[in-house]
């Protein structure tokens, strides 16, 4: 991940707040409220920099789901790693499918030359028990039907041998690779969460072309933007600059086909791209910083 530039900067600090100084797009009287139900990162170089334990020291997915809780409250922004990585959150209330302008939106910190983007899918609560296991429906964006964009896509992660170590991935379409340890801006022991106990787990997704090149005029990689439909994307739409608007009215099937919902109860947020060689600046990996019910404003 990296925002070349400004977060060449904030690479070398703990994770801060977003990049904006605006405030959210809502005041803070109107009914945002959201909880995180469930953070579950790829590997990357801001997972593990921070204490995910709870009250009795332990680390476990519901403390590392509040940690993450925490700082979206105070408009911080939660890292998704690399391809796959995710965060679930549950809205207090429904929200309604408009028949016109955006029903939701999502801030990232996305700037002109770097966008690490965020696939979104949404989910009613069909079965009204609270909890995301119902069928979850990902929001058509510009990159949906290329035939660079994989459907169906996979990588299992591997927990590393040594401390300070690179992650290593395949994905199941015979690829391979590796997270890059960086130890000039990152020095916690290891990228792999420590909550998932397992020394292997594979994230499943869409996944997009990456749009990084190495630009030889300013010496640096740039993560070029989507046209559209993509958290932490600075694409054409941006409602205040930042935050990426959504219509429930794009979700879609496992087919590609339209689906139509009245409402939903579920927001999540996968990082899009497995590119994990851009120098320096390391993996993308996206990040969020708020959701925000853009109907009841």
């Amino acid at each position: 991940m990296q925002k070349t530039f400004r977060l060449l900067l904030a690479a070398l600090l703990p994770l801060g707040a977003c990049n904006t100084d605006e405030d959210l797009i809502g005041s803070e009287s109107q009914p945002n409220a959201f909880t995180v139900v469930e953070w579950t990162p790829a590997p990357g170089q801001f997972i593990g920099e921070n204490d995910y334990a709870g009250p009795d020291g332990v680390v476990t997915a519901a403390s590392a789901a509040a940690w993450a809780q925490k700082r979206l409250e105070a408009h911080q922004y939660v890292s998704l790693g690399g391809f796959g990585g995710s965060i679930t959150v549950r809205f207090a209330h429904p929200i309604a499918a408009g028949s016109s302008g955006y029903d939701f939106a999502i801030r990232g910190n996305a700037i002109d030359t770097s966008n690490e983007p965020g696939i979104v899918w949404v989910m009613t609560d069909r079965n009204g028990n609270g909890r995301p296991d119902d069928t979850w429906y990902e929001l058509r964006g510009s990159e949906t039907g290329k035939t660079t964009t994989f459907a169906d896509y996979e990588v299992t992660y591997y927990r590393p041998d040594a401390p300070q170590s690179d992650v290593r991935w395949t994905d199941n379409r015979g690829g391979e690779g590796r997270i890059e340890y960086l130890p000039h801006h990152h020095r916690q022991d290891s990228y792999y969460p420590a909550w998932i106990e397992a020394d292997r787990y594979t994230l499943k997704g869409t996944r997009l072309e990456a749009h990084n090149r190495y630009d030889e005029g300013k010496k640096q990689w740039v993560n070029y933007p989507y046209d559209w439909g993509y958290v932490d994307n600075a694409g054409s739409d941006l409602i205040d600059g930042i935050a990426v608007g959504f219509r429930i009215a794009n979700a879609i099937d496992a087919l590609g086909a339209p689906v139509r919902l009245e409402s939903i109860d579920f927001i999540r947020v996968q990082t899009g791209v497995n590119f994990q060689s851009a120098g320096n600046i390391g993996e993308v990996s996206t990040e969020v910083c708020s959701f925000e019910d853009l109907t009841r404003h």
